[in-house]
C-alpha cells in the first residue's frame, strides 16, 4: 500500500485583485504534491476560498447583490489563475459549499457541548479587512498590528472558545515536536509575541455579521472564521458528514503551507481547535516569507511605486509561458525568507537558467545528433574518466534532490539539477564533438558524447517535471520517449536507461532570449493599455471638447427646457445578443434591435446582470447619442437604468408588450 501525503494551501479570500504574490503559496504546494507523487506516494492537495464574514457582505451590500452572486465570479477568476499556472489540486472547496457548512455547525455544537465554547459579550478592536481582534497592548499607533488599517472598537454578545486553557500546551507541543513548526523563527515569535504574554479566550461567534454559518442551537449567531475557515482541512475530508473515508484515510495533515502573515492561526489557534476535538495534529506547519513586488508588499498604497511591473499572474504567463513563472517562483525566493520579483529579475532568471543553460543544452546537443547520426544513437559500450565524472554527478543528484525537497528547499533543490545541467554544457566543451565528427575513426566515441548528453538531459528534464509542467513533456518527446511514461523518480537514479535507437528530433527556442530592456519597453505599453482599459471601465468617457463626464452621475442637473428635452431620442430596443467585454469585469457588449435597425450598445452592468439575463428583454435607450469607444468597441446608444444610492440597478422596461423601435416620449 501506498504511504499517503495530505498538503493543503491555506484557502484564499476572493478579492479580485491578483498579483503573483499571492500563487507564491500554491505553486509552492502543486510542486511538492508532485514531488511527492513522483517518490510513489497517494497525495491529496486541498485549495480553495475563504467566502464568509464581513468584508464581503459590505462589498456586496455597496454593489447591491447577493455575497454569493458577488463571490461566485471572483472564485472562477482564482480557479482560472490555477488552470494557467497549471495548478493540479485535487479538490477546491468552498466554504460555501453545503457540506462544509452543516460540518462546521456541528463542530460548533460538539465544542459547545463539551465546554470549550462558552457564551459571554466581547468588546475589542476589531481589523475588518484581516477579520481580526486585537487587545489595547496589539494595537500599533492605534491601528491594526498586521496590515497598519484602522481599527473599530466593537462590542457584542459572543461565543468563546476556551483558547486560553492551551497556552501550555501549545508550549509543550513546540517542545516535543521541533519540526511542528517551521522555519525556527516562528516558533519564537509565536512564543515571545502570544504565549509567554498567555493566550486569551478567543471569539468565534458574531451577531452583527449574518454572511456566515449559523450557529443551530442560537441562530442569532454565525459562526466566525476561526471555526468556519480553519476547519476546511477536516471538513474537506468528509470530516463531520456520513462519509469520513478521506479524513481516515489522509489526516493528520503532513503539511500546512502558507505565507508568514497567517501563522498564528495555524500554529497556535488551529491546535488548540484540534486538541479540543481530540483529534490529531498536522505533522507541519510552515511560515514561508513574501514575495515582494518590486521591493515592496504590493498593497494599495504600493501600486503606485511598482506601477511598471508586471504583476499580473495570467498576463505573465500568456507572454512568457507557465513554466516561466513556476521556475522563477520556485528558485528565485530563498525558501521561508522574503524574496523580491522585478520584471528585471524575472527575465534574467528566464535568460540564464532557462534559455542559456537549459535550452542551449538541448538545442545543440539534439541538433548535433541529428547532424552526425540521423538522429539516432547506439548505447555505447565504453566510457571515458570525463564521462564517468558527469555519470558520477547525474548519479548522485537524487539524494541531494531528495534532502533539499523534504526540507522544502525548493531553490536549492533546483539549484542541484542545474549543476547538472552546467556540467553538461561544460562537458560539451571539454569533448568537442565538432571537432570528432572530423575525424571518422572516432564515430564510436562521438556517439558514446551525445548519448551521455542525452542521458543527462533525460535526467535533468524528469527532475524538473515537479516544477515545469510543460516543457519536460515537450523534451522527453523529443527524444523519442512518452513523457507521461517518467511519472516517477525510478529512471534517474541510474545513468544508461536510454536505450538508444530511439528517434531523436531537434529542439530548438524552448526558451527564448529576452532583451531585457526591449522587454520593459513593452511592458510598459501593456500597463499603459491595462490602466486605459480600466478607466474606460470606470465609465469615464471623453466630450468633443475634451472634457470629461461620467455616465453615472447622481449630481442635481441645471433646468432645461421642453426643446433641451425633445432633442433626446429615446426608443424600445429589443435586446437580440449579449456577451462580456474581453479585459473588463463591468462592461458588457450588447446586439440590440431598434425597428429595421441593428446596432451595438456598451454598458457597465456586468456586475448586476449576466448577458443570459438580458437576451430576449425590451429596455429603453438613447438613440441619439454620439457613439463613443468603450474597450476598443463602438458603442451606439445607452441603455437607460434607474440606480438607487446603494448603487442597485434597474432597467426601465415598457409597462405592456410593444414594438421594437417605438418612440418614448
Amino acid at each position: 500500500m501506498k504511504e499517503k501525503y495530505y498538503i493543503t494551501t491555506p484557502i484564499y479570500y476572493p478579492s479580485g485583485n491578483w498579483h503573483i504574490g499571492h500563487c507564491y503559496t500554491t505553486v509552492i504546494c502543486d510542486a511538492m504534491a508532485r514531488y511527492q507523487k513522483m517518490l510513489n506516494k497517494d497525495v491529496f492537495f486541498l485549495t480553495g476560498t475563504d467566502e464568509h464574514g464581513q468584508k464581503i457582505e459590505k462589498k456586496a451590500s455597496e454593489k447591491g447583490i447577493t455575497p454569493m452572486e458577488f463571490i461566485n465570479p471572483l472564485v472562477d477568476d482564482i480557479k482560472s489563475i490555477w488552470s494557467a499556472l497549471d495548478v493540479n489540486y485535487d479538490k477546491f472547496i468552498r466554504t460555501t459549499d453545503d457540506y462544509h457548512v452543516k460540518a462546521i455547525q456541528k463542530i460548533f455544537k460538539q465544542l459547545y457541548d463539551k465546554g470549550e465554547i462558552y457564551k459571554s459579550e466581547y468588546s475589542g478592536w476589531y481589523c475588518t479587512p484581516c477579520e481580526s481582534f486585537w487587545t489595547d497592548t496589539q494595537l500599533k499607533d492605534g491601528k491594526c498590528p498586521d496590515c497598519g488599517r484602522p481599527v473599530s472598537l466593537e462590542k457584542e454578545e459572543s461565543y468563546f472558545f476556551r483558547l486560553s486553557k492551551y497556552t501550555d500546551k501549545i508550549l509543550k507541543l513546540y517542545q516535543d515536536n521541533p519540526e511542528f513548526l517551521q522555519p525556527k523563527s516562528r516558533v519564537n515569535e509565536m512564543i515571545n509575541n502570544f504565549l509567554k504574554p498567555g493566550l486569551s479566550d478567543l471569539c468565534v461567534s458574531r451577531t452583527s455579521i449574518k454572511w456566515g454559518v449559523p450557529v443551530s442551537f442560537d441562530n442569532k449567531h454565525t459562526v466566525y472564521v476561526w471555526i468556519d475557515a480553519l476547519s476546511n482541512y477536516i471538513t474537506a475530508l468528509g470530516y463531520g458528514s456520513d462519509d469520513t473515508s478521506l479524513f481516515d484515510k489522509y489526516w493528520p495533515a503532513d503539511l500546512h503551507l502558507m505565507g508568514k502573515e497567517i501563522i498564528r492561526f495555524h500554529a497556535i489557534i488551529w491546535p488548540a481547535i484540534l486538541m479540543a476535538l481530540d483529534l490529531p495534529l498536522p505533522k507541519q506547519v510552515y511560515g514561508h516569507g513574501w514575495l515582494l513586488i518590486g521591493g515592496d508588499k504590493l498593497s494599495k498604497s504600493k501600486e503606485e511605486k511598482v506601477k511598471n511591473e508586471l504583476t499580473d499572474p495570467k498576463q505573465i504567463v500568456d507572454r512568457y509561458g507557465c513554466d516561466a513563472l513556476r521556475y522563477f517562483l520556485l528558485r528565485e525566493i530563498p525558501f521561508g525568507s522574503d524574496g523580491v520579483y522585478t520584471n528585471e529579475s524575472f527575465l534574467n532568471r528566464i535568460n540564464s537558467d532557462l534559455s542559456n543553460s537549459y535550452g542551449n543544452l538541448i538545442a545543440r546537443t539534439t541538433a548535433m545528433v541529428e547532424k552526425y547520426f540521423g538522429g539516432v544513437l547506439q548505447k555505447p559500450t565504453q566510457r571515458e574518466d570525463i564521462d564517468n565524472e558527469l555519470i558520477s554527478l547525474a548519479e548522485g543528484l537524487f539524494n541531494k534532490f531528495t534532502s533539499a525537497m523534504d526540507s522544502l528547499n525548493a531553490p536549492d533543490a533546483l539549484s542541484e539539477v542545474f549543476k547538472l545541467i552546467s556540467r553538461a554544457n561544460k562537458y560539451i566543451d571539454e569533448t568537442t564533438p565538432w571537432i570528432l565528427a572530423k575525424d571518422e575513426s572516432k564515430s564510436e566515441r562521438l556517439g558514446t558524447v551525445l548519448y551521455n548528453l542525452i542521458e543527462t538531459i533525460r535526467i535533468a528534464t524528469v527532475y524538473l517535471k515537479p516544477f515545469t509542467t510543460k516543457c519536460p513533456d515537450i523534451v522527453l518527446t523529443a527524444l523519442g520517449l512518452n513523457g507521461k511514461d517518467f511519472n516517477t523518480f525510478d529512471t534517474v537514479k541510474k545513468f544508461g536507461y536510454f536505450n538508444g535507437g530511439e528517434k531523436i528530433t531537434v529542439v530548438s527556442n524552448l526558451f527564448p532570449r529576452y532583451d531585457i530592456q526591449k522587454e520593459q519597453e513593452e511592458i510598459d505599453k501593456l500597463l499603459a493599455q491595462k490602466k486605459e482599459n480600466k478607466m474606460e471601465e470606470n465609465k469615464e468617457v471623453k466630450k468633443p471638447d475634451g472634457g470629461e463626464v461620467k455616465l453615472h452621475d447622481h449630481s442635481a442637473k441645471p433646468e432645461i427646457s421642453i426643446d433641451d428635452f425633445s432633442k433626446i431620442e429615446l426608443k424600445i430596443a429589443l435586446v437580440t445578443a449579449c456577451e462580456k467585454v474581453e479585459k473588463s469585469k463591468k462592461l458588457l457588449k450588447l446586439t440590440v434591435k431598434i425597428g429595421d435597425e441593428t446596432r451595438t450598445v456598451v454598458s457597465g452592468i456586468a456586475f448586476q446582470y449576466t448577458p443570459e439575463q438580458l437576451v430576449g428583454k425590451k429596455l429603453a435607450m438613447v438613440t441619439n447619442l454620439k457613439p463613443c469607444k468603450l474597450c476598443g468597441i463602438v458603442s451606439e446608444g445607452m441603455i437607460v437604468c434607474a440606480e438607487n444610492n446603494e448603487g442597485k440597478i434597474a432597467f426601465l422596461t415598457p409597462e405592456s408588450d410593444i414594438e421594437d423601435g417605438s418612440q418614448i416620449f
